[in-house]
């Protein structure tokens, strides 16, 4: 019994560290958020989720400590088989290490990862998959960079975003004609990222499409081709397009006049984060940090109802 009670006691220093190096990363202060990953790595006899030796590497290399960086992603390429070839060779956070000769030799044994894992994969559909992902992503990653530049009124603004509108019509089309032919492929036949961006061009269309493929993603999740935390943002986005309330916290809204965000329309707000835990999501806290918001879950029941309210009004 005590065992176990250290146990968790060391999970919960874990992941309170870990919180706090997602904060100080979010504030840019990136040698505060390095040391506190290494202190949650410490607090579990220095073992590490994949996930957070990323994040901790990347917080080494954007505070000019290389050494510690590669030290981190050596562990999860050599130890944990970390394969996404495409994510870490496009990650700006680790541009500072381009250089050194140990990138090289660090990209070598990823791909080598790559290629063992994928070795009884349909290559050719992982390749396209791939490029599909990549289009829905960069796009949307340059979102606060045009917004920051131009403003968020701007045409500049506007045709940013009929670009990424472009991008995920054609993409749709794609994933559409190859979920009705083969239905919602498990990663076994396309990898991670391959059955990820199924998800992510359902997630971008349209709500009668959504709709349709629902129904195919939760019998993909019972069968273990897709990820249930993946299901829970589709579930989100259905239910707030048909005018109702949230789950799983995952949908955040910017108000039209100020520009703040908030967490829009949320059911039984008190109870959030178990059912965030039942499909593998963290603490909404812990989620919408990403937005510099905190969570206070009286404050938000007392102002939901005037929050519904002006959601309404700006419908109409």
């Amino acid at each position: 019994m005590l065992i176990g009670a250290l146990r968790a006691q060391d999970k919960e220093a874990y992941d309170t560290f870990v919180k706090e190096g997602d904060a100080l990363y979010q504030q840019k202060e990136f040698l505060l958020s390095a040391k506190a990953y290494s202190a949650a790595f410490e607090a579990l006899g220095w073992k590490g989720y994949q996930g957070d030796r990323y994040n901790a590497a990347c917080s080494w290399a954007l505070a000019g400590i290389p050494d510690s960086a590669f030290f981190q992603l050596q562990r999860i390429a050599e130890k944990m088989d970390y394969a996404e070839v495409g994510h870490i060779t496009q990650d700006a956070d680790l541009n500072s290490l381009h250089d050194d000769q140990r990138w090289t030799q660090l990209i070598d044994l990823i791909k080598g990862n790559k290629e063992r894992l994928e070795a009884n994969l349909d290559k050719p559909l992982v390749t396209l998959l791939d490029s599909i992902h990549r289009e829905d992503q960069d796009l949307r990653k340059q979102i606060d960079e045009v917004e920051s530049k131009y403003g968020r009124d701007s045409q500049e603004m506007q045709a940013h975003w009929r670009l990424i509108q472009e991008k995920d019509s054609t993409n749709l089309v794609v994933i559409s004609q190859l979920l009705d032919a083969r239905g919602w492929l498990g990663a076994d036949v396309i990898g991670k990222q391959g059955n990820s961006t199924l998800f992510l061009v359902i997630q971008h269309a349209d709500l009668a499409t959504q709709e349709k493929y629902l129904p195919m993603m939760r019998d993909a999740v019972t069968k273990g081709n897709a990820q249930g935390s993946s299901l829970a943002l589709l579930e989100d986005r259905v239910l707030m397009r048909n005018g109702k309330r949230q789950i799983y916290g995952s949908q955040i809204g910017r108000d039209q006049d100020s520009g703040a965000y908030f967490v829009s329309p949320l059911e039984d707000p008190d109870n959030v984060d178990e059912r965030r835990a039942s499909v593998g999501l963290g603490t909404l806290a812990e989620y919408i940090a990403f937005w510099n918001l905190t969570w206070d879950v009286d404050a938000y029941k007392k102002e939901l109802p005037a929050l519904e309210e002006k959601l309404k009004r700006s419908e109409h």
